[in-house]
């Protein structure tokens, strides 16, 4: 599994929730680690790096195209990121698992979740794009914030909708977000993401 960055909770309780943060293309493990204390300050941390490389961008699984998928290796790589975020879950008690990705990291971080409901309790998407039909999935009790981009190029809102429409059909408590623009990351996302996670 690739190299990751971990921050023990602010506080000695064992029961801190744990929060994995997943980085988009061409970021690393630290793109989000200090947005997430900020966010989380009693959680215990964990954001791994992306162990593949697009022209020098790490990303979390491979793609033939823009929005085109290398779906064998997207497996592969669901396979192993679910067994590393199972261990994570099991070095401790947490109170709660909590996930948050942007764009690659949204996407690995959706699929781990297809494939295990059970590991997260919550989950943040900004910019996620999903083009294949997830599989049917026991949702009820967890909750999962979406945030995107009206115009984003990369990720068609009609396909961020059909994700949110997904999660609230599999049983989980589903908001979306949106703001104007387009693939960038915007103060409104970050404000609805704190009031959320605040709730978990």
């Amino acid at each position: 599994m690739a190299d990751y960055y971990f921050r023990a909770g602010g506080s000695a309780d064992p029961t801190a929730p744990l929060f994995l943060v997943f980085h988009g293309t061409g970021g690393d493990e630290n793109q989000f680690f200090e947005l997430a204390g900020q966010l989380m300050p009693e959680a215990r941390i964990v954001s791994p790096r992306g162990d593949v490389s697009e022209g020098g961008a790490l990303r979390f699984f491979r793609r033939t195209g823009e929005g085109v998928y290398d779906m064998a290796d997207l497996a592969e790589r669901v396979k192993a990121m679910t067994a590393f975020v199972a261990a994570r879950r099991a070095e401790g008690t947490p109170r709660a698992v909590v996930g948050l990705g942007y764009s690659n990291g949204a996407n690995i971080l959706a699929a781990v979740q297809f494939a295990a409901p059970e590991l997260f309790d919550a989950s943040v998407l900004m910019h996620p794009l999903i083009p294949f039909a997830p599989p049917a999935a026991d949702f009820t009790g967890k909750k999962v914030l979406i945030t995107a981009g009206q115009r984003d190029p990369m990720a068609p809102a009609a396909m961020t909708q059909q994700l949110h429409d997904y999660f609230a059909a599999q049983g989980a408590e589903t908001s979306l977000t949106w703001h104007a623009g387009g693939h960038e990351l915007r103060n409104e996302e970050l404000v609805r993401t704190q009031a959320f996670l605040a709730m978990v």
